[in-house]
């Protein structure tokens, strides 16, 4: 293990939950972030288009060529 010396000095017991909780405190401020700073997230989540899908579906389509 590379960083096996670290354990010397820090114990497990204390290192790796501190470890885990610092990944779980930074995907959460990402997912945060990505929240509040966007738009299509939040439509995407709460299950609704995007605008430009939106004004694709509700364009007139023309009518079928007679033989």
């Amino acid at each position: 293990m590379i960083y096996g010396k670290m354990w010397t000095v820090v114990r497990p017991t204390v290192g790796i939950p501190l470890f885990l909780g610092a990944v779980a405190v930074g995907s959460f401020s990402v997912h945060l972030a990505l929240l509040n700073n966007t738009t299509w997230v939040k439509a995407f989540l709460e299950g609704g288009q995007s605008t430009k899908a939106a004004a694709t579906s509700t364009a007139p389509v023309a009518p079928a060529a007679k033989k």
